[in-house]
């Protein structure tokens, strides 16, 4: 059984296409974010710590 007779058909939806096809985008989208998200936060974290080392390294640690 066949549901849709063209391509066109099957994008269209019987009319509903456009709220299908962007409901599917926003949650594509949502979904990429929050996959990518902690990636670019450890990344930026670990070049930061990385920094930081540098600099107590070449100035040496007051304590204070």
């Amino acid at each position: 059984m066949q549901q849709f007779d063209s391509l066109q058909a099957f994008l269209s939806m019987g009319g509903h296409g456009p709220y299908v096809w962007s409901a599917y985008l926003v949650s594509l989208t949502v979904m990429a974010w929050l996959l990518l998200r902690p990636v670019i936060k450890r990344r930026q974290l670990l070049i930061a710590l990385k920094k930081q080392q540098q600099r107590e390294a070449m100035f040496g640690q007051t304590g204070h």
